[in-house]
């Protein structure tokens, strides 16, 4: 791991009603940092928040909220253009609804890429190709249009869009929600290779912890807002911490096919910092 890319400290999401992010601290350096947690738990608007994608009536504040040292708290409208989609960018979980119904793959991609770099017509095709190859996609996926492809090749496509013009940190939210299994393995080691060809940081948010424990590094679990427990990922199957042990055993399996899932004691202390399984 290098330096820090982000830098969150105390960081604060409010809305009219409730509290959803609640004095969240961590950093995210050259590596794939997994936040984990039940729906509800504030995972995805932690990452709405480094992208700027809080809307009224909600309100961040935080004593620090930095990317690639830029202080989100302050930066200004061209600001966030020239971060967002260039220096960091963000897949979301389902392409049917991510992307452009009325454009082709192609145009899509190179809208994201236009955004940003100044090619010339040629050098941008050359690079969306680049950028569909990239994903395991061939040159005749270009012309296609969202509803002509698979939900797998729809992710890829997403991925592409996000990839194309080489950020320093991804956000994927959920990227594997919508797949099956084999699929959800897949564009996985996809997202692990390119981040390891790219020198790419991480952050994925998810709720499958298996995937979490086989291609992560480190894993922020969250629990009602706040951070209940952060480890090293391969030792989520060992977990101490009552939240974190209880979604590592709930999950489905072979083995418990038919039989009762546990759940967690709502009465239990889940507050205070997180254990150190490091």
């Amino acid at each position: 791991m290098t330096e820090n890319r982000i830098k969150v400290s105390g960081l604060n999401i409010d809305y009219p009603a409730a509290r959803v992010v609640n004095n969240l601290s961590f950093t995210l350096g050259n590596e794939r940092l997994a936040l984990v947690g039940e729906s509800g738990s504030g995972k995805s608007m932690t990452a709405r928040a480094l992208m700027g994608l809080v809307r009224k009536p909600g309100k961040v504040s935080a004593g620090q909220l930095n990317v690639l040292g830029n202080d989100l708290l302050t930066i200004k409208n061209r600001g966030w253009q020239q971060l967002c989609g260039n220096d960091i960018a963000m897949v979301l979980q389902d392409p049917r609804y991510a992307l452009n119904p009325v454009k082709n793959v192609a145009q899509q991609i190179d809208e994201a890429l236009s955004l940003h770099q100044k090619l010339s017509s040629a050098q941008r095709r050359e690079r969306i190709r680049e950028g569909i190859h990239a994903v395991g996609l061939q040159d005749n996926v270009l012309s296609r249009y969202p509803a002509e492809l698979s939900g797998g090749m729809g992710q890829r496509v997403m991925i592409a869009i996000a990839l194309v013009n080489n950020p320093k940190v991804l956000i994927a939210d959920e990227p594997t929600s919508a797949l099956d299994a084999r699929l959800r393995n897949q564009i996985l080691e996809l997202l692990v290779e390119q981040s390891e060809q790219r020198q790419m940081a991480m952050l994925l948010i998810s709720h499958d912890l298996p995937l979490v424990a086989q291609h992560c590094q480190r894993v922020l679990v969250m629990y009602q807002g706040q951070k209940v427990d952060e480890m090293a990922a391969n030792a989520l199957a060992t977990a101490t911490h009552p939240y974190t042990r209880t979604l590592w055993t709930c999950r489905p399996d072979a083995t418990t096919y038919g039989t009762m899932l546990p759940t967690l004691d709502r009465n239990q202390n889940l507050q205070g910092e997180a254990h150190g399984n490091r």
